[in-house]
């Protein structure tokens, strides 16, 4: 056959699409829509790992650590940047304090200029937050003039909370991490990442199982009014062409539809990409230029699309008989054959057989055999669901008329009705793996913070050097929704002057605050105002260099632990008298060493050295009582850092991974969702003139209704059945890779399930209302 006759035939198909009369550019919009969701789908998967690779530069841009061990010297070059992120209910804001040193400081990303002292640039979405009207607390935490906005580049999503800070006196809190003096921004020593090759085979499980529900439902999506079709295809013989030309023309016939689609479904994500600047999923935004899908890869879609289309419509009429006086479908079709659906999920196990028992220890997992491995197992979904569902209807028994009419129609139709399903199937087995994945490897990736004591205290304050104490300790003790405020404040004790090029020989903590807050942290003989002690049995048992330095008479430095304060000694004398003391846990799960002191007993001009850790007991009954706390942290100290406790914490990758599989799934059930609403609309309009005989004959509506109900939910039940054995299966096969044991997070498998089956019973219930129109005897009316 030539390729010229190929041209001709399919581009008469194409004709037949859109100049063939309604039913024909009826039955290609439906398709069109079916193919442009999945389109949409597939544009924005492309454009994923842009999305990450863009937010993770812009990250990186910013960030605003010097990293060094010596202070940079001032210069006309150089900008004091100091963080004081803060949260406002349940939204993290990031906040910099800024003081450029020069005309030449560096602007960081989205800044044009820097805000004066008192005056704050913002972005959008905190720009707006502030505005409303829930945001009062938020407006007296941040008492700036906002004076202009902060530029995309600048921000890392649309809807983050960040803003830029006039400020002055900076530079006596330089310490190279939290406050620091910049020549620029960005990492000044970037790395190369080290690769985890459980999180590869994460990243590489995860584009797979989202992609793969998407090409199974374009599948089915050209394949749609294929009954009807096929009809009209009959009236091609009347008039000469052969059955191969026939099935050429209907492939052109598909592949117009999938032409328009690929149109409407780059209109979808085009218009989606501009609605997701205004959407925030999970806590994660982006911006519309994040989503500009990989040329290569958007360019695979345009041309693997209508070439899928014309092999599926060929590959569909394989068993069908196209004669010049109707189509043979209508007899009972061949049973369909087990062993080689069987195959195909039996050859995706042999592929990762290999490497059962890899771990990361042994190297990256192998990337084809895992990509080959999931697919084949997913695609035997697709393959053993028709069967299942001929083999289930074929033997299911008598009923009420509903039933009857259901099942009667799934044993003519199975393969349509499994069709159907096959996406949202697909879509359940490979999220059931993934969240068992998830859930085997979470503990690796999920680390104590320490061992915080959250029923001791629920907030940590982090109080700079130079905080009036008592003033500091009455303003949270009035604050309304604090409890209870234990006050612990800090520094360093020396043998030497912390001048001393050298350094220190011995060394230990000071750690001041009232009797009642000491007993927090140490197992007291006796106290009263003017005591001090030497506590032992530190972390791990170590007491520590205090023993060696609590010598009556010997002279200690005091100094801030901060090499920019190194100026700022204060020269104290061992005295006579000091207690023992036995270190218990402080509210952080930590053991103290070093010298315990009673306010009594501080050492004069001592109090501008020390700094605090305040611990907070917060009585959550009372609304918005974690951001009172915050605002009288930002009274007493703007770079005071106030901090909820936590009993644990991610991987920030992990963390970014399951973020993104989550945005994944909903989006690709959601849009299944539409696709489905789709192919149930289109399937109703093919039956309309059976639908409306039966109403002709006195059948009740209720029973028409149930009937389409019960042609959805078998063939669903059973797909959700066979995704949860072949989802448990292949998730069992990932953790043995992963060198994880096997367990089953059955709150997550059923959540999925349930997830998947409100999407079919809500595509069911909105296909109600059309099915009611149908039911009218004038659709027996034709032309």
């Amino acid at each position: 056959m030539s390729v010229r006759q190929w041209s001709q035939d399919l581009g008469m198909g194409l004709r037949f699409a859109f100049a063939g009369g309604r039913e024909g550019w009826v039955r290609a919009v439906l398709t069109a829509l079916g193919v442009g969701l999945g389109v949409a789908l597939l544009l924005l998967s492309t454009a994923l790992p842009n999305v990450l690779s863009v937010r993770h530069a812009r990250e990186q841009a910013r960030m605003d650590y010097s990293f060094t061990e010596k202070p940079v010297p001032k210069a006309d070059n150089t900008v004091l940047v100091s963080h004081v992120d803060t949260t406002f209910r349940d939204k993290d804001v990031r906040g910099r304090l800024v003081e450029p040193e020069g005309a030449q400081a560096p602007l960081p990303p989205g800044v044009n200029a820097y805000p004066a002292e008192g005056e704050m640039l913002v972005s959008p979405a905190l720009k707006t937050l502030l505005a409303s009207d829930g945001a009062r607390l938020l407006r007296e935490r941040l008492p700036y003039r906002i004076v202009g906005t902060i530029g995309e580049s600048g921000l890392i999503g649309s809807h983050e909370l960040a803003y830029y800070a006039g400020a002055s006196g900076l530079a006596s809190r330089v310490d190279g991490f939290g406050d620091s003096r910049l020549t620029k921004f960005g990492d000044p020593n970037p790395t190369p990442e080290s690769t985890d090759p459980v999180l590869v085979l994460l990243n590489i499980v995860v584009i797979v199982m989202l992609l793969m529900p998407v090409a199974v439902f374009i599948a089915a999506a050209v394949r749609f009014g294929g009954e009807r079709r096929d009809r009209r295809l009959a009236a091609l013989r009347l008039v000469g062409a052969d059955g191969r030309m026939t099935r050429r023309i209907a492939a052109g016939e598909a592949m117009g539809g999938a032409l328009l689609g690929l149109v409407i479904g780059t209109g979808f994500f085009l218009v989606g990409r501009q609605v997701a600047g205004s959407v925030e999923l999970l806590g994660v935004s982006v911006w519309p230029s994040y989503l500009n899908p990989s040329p290569v890869l958007a360019l695979l879609v345009a041309v693997a699309v209508p070439t899928s289309a014309v092999l599926v419509t060929l590959l569909s009429l394989r068993g069908v008989v196209i004669e010049p006086l109707g189509v043979v479908r209508a007899a009972k079709p061949a049973r369909r054959r087990l062993w080689w659906r069987l195959l195909l999920p039996v050859a995706g196990l042999v592929m990762l057989y290999p490497m059962i028992g890899q771990g990361r220890e042994n190297g990256d997992f192998n990337q084809y055999l895992v990509v080959g491995g999931v697919l084949l197992l997913l695609v035997g979904v697709t393959a053993l669901l028709p069967w299942l569902v001929e083999a289930v209807v074929a033997r299911l028994g008598s009923g009420g008329v509903a039933w009857q009419l259901a099942v009667r129609r799934l044993q003519l139709s199975s393969g349509t009705a499994a069709r159907m399903v096959n996406g949202i199937a697909v879509a359940v087995a490979g999220a059931i793996a993934l969240q068992m994945l998830f859930a085997g490897v979470d503990s690796d990736y999920t680390q104590a913070t320490t061992d915080q004591d959250v029923r001791r205290a629920q907030m940590q304050v982090q109080v700079p050097q130079g905080t009036p104490m008592a003033a500091t300790v009455k303003a949270f003790q009035e604050t309304k929704g604090v409890r209870k405020v234990t006050a612990l404040w800090e520094e360093y004790l020396a043998d030497v002057t912390w001048k001393n090029e050298n350094g220190p020989t011995l060394s230990d903590s000071l750690t001041m605050g009232d009797c009642t807050t000491l007993r927090e942290v140490a197992k007291l003989p006796s106290c009263k105002d003017g005591d001090i002690f030497v506590v032992d049995g530190g972390q791990d048992g170590y007491s520590g260099d205090a023993p060696k330095m609590n010598k009556p008479g010997k002279k200690l430095y005091m100094a801030s632990s901060s090499y920019s304060q190194r100026g700022q000694e204060v020269v104290w004398t061992v005295p006579a008298g000091i207690k023992q003391a036995h270190s218990v846990d402080d509210p952080t799960g930590n053991r103290r060493s070093g010298f315990l002191m009673t306010p009594g007993a501080l050492p004069k001009d001592a109090e501008a050295i020390l700094s605090g850790q305040l611990y907070l007991s917060i009585d959550q009954s009372v609304p918005d009582a974690f951001d009172y706390a915050r605002n009288t942290a930002a009274k007493v100290d703007p770079q005071a850092d106030p901090m909820m406790w936590a009993s644990s914490r991610e991987a920030a990758r992990y963390t970014s991974l399951r973020t993104g599989l989550l945005v994944g799934s909903a989006a690709v059930l959601l849009l299944i969702g539409a696709s489905l609403l789709v192919a149930q609309l289109e399937q109703l309009r093919e039956r309309r003139k059976l639908l409306s005989s039966l109403v002709a004959f006195g059948t009740r509506r209720r029973t028409l209704g149930l009937s389409v109900l019960w042609q959805t939910a078998i063939p669903i039940t059973l797909g959700l059945a066979l995704a949860l054995v072949v989802g448990l299966t292949l998730g069992a096969v990932l953790l043995k890779m992963t060198d994880t044991p096997v367990g089953i997070d059955w709150a997550s498998v059923l959540s999925m399930t349930g997830i998947a089956a409100a999407v079919v019973l809500a595509v069911t219930l909105l296909s109600l209302p059309p099915l009611l129109r149908l039911l009218r005897p004038d659709g027996l009316r034709t032309e």
